[in-house]
């Protein structure tokens, strides 16, 4: 499990053929404590396993699934990637749960800058945004943030100055292809209430009598 908040930016170096598949070797800065082999850490939002370790380079391979999935097997020398290591148990709850599980991508449309702040907006599947509630979670890459603006084409986040410093947000601009994880606690609910003992569609009626609704 991960938090979405992000620990390092690091770089991809290269991309490797391992028994035909692809592993993506990457430079990062020093971790405290190190690394280590077998180790799982978020690599833009996606969870993947640390096959190998050479000073301040690690490797990992990367599944076909997971190439098609999010925007890693896309990916160049040179980009830079989100880093973080899984949560340990007793540690801080800082952004909320991500699996690291990616559901999909979406395209930046639109990035304006409001006062300090910039908006960005993300348009995605139907599907995707099926997931999605206005004030709700939404991982970006692997960073937690909080959905402002939400309709049937996309939605919108905003970021502070301190996510853009810190993170590869900064960096994006319309066309630009990002991996989204949708809120894990919004889908459970969601698949309890569609496959119930019931096939009653889901409504807002439904969500308020199971303690969802407005305060």
């Amino acid at each position: 499990m991960f938090t979405g908040l992000i620990q390092h930016v690091g770089k991809l170096v290269c991309r490797e053929t391992a028994a035909g598949g692809l592993r993506l070797v990457i430079q990062s800065p020093v971790w405290q404590p190190p690394l280590a082999v077998g180790e799982s850490l978020a690599v833009d939002g996606a969870c993947l396993t640390i096959a190998r370790i050479a000073g301040m380079r690690f490797a990992c391979d990367i599944l076909g699934k997971t190439c098609k999935r999010t925007t890693l097997g896309a990916k160049r020398p040179g980009a830079a990637l989100n880093l973080e290591r899984a949560l340990r148990l007793g540690e801080a709850l800082g952004g909320h749960l991500i699996t690291g599980h990616v559901d999909g991508a979406g395209t930046v449309s639109h990035r304006q800058a409001r006062g300090r702040d910039w908006i960005l907006r993300v348009s995605c599947a139907a599907e995707l945004l099926r997931g999605m509630v206005w004030k709700g979670s939404i991982a970006i890459d692997g960073v937690s943030l909080t959905i402002t603006e939400l309709d049937q084409r996309g939605f919108a986040v905003e970021l502070i100055p301190f996510t853009c410093r810190h993170t590869t947000l900064d960096k994006l601009r319309a066309g630009d292809k990002v991996n989204l994880e949708t809120d894990l606690i919004g889908k459970h609910v969601r698949r309890c209430l569609e496959t119930g003992p019931t096939t009653t569609p889901l409504t807002g009626e439904r969500l308020r009598a199971a303690g969802f609704g407005e305060s």
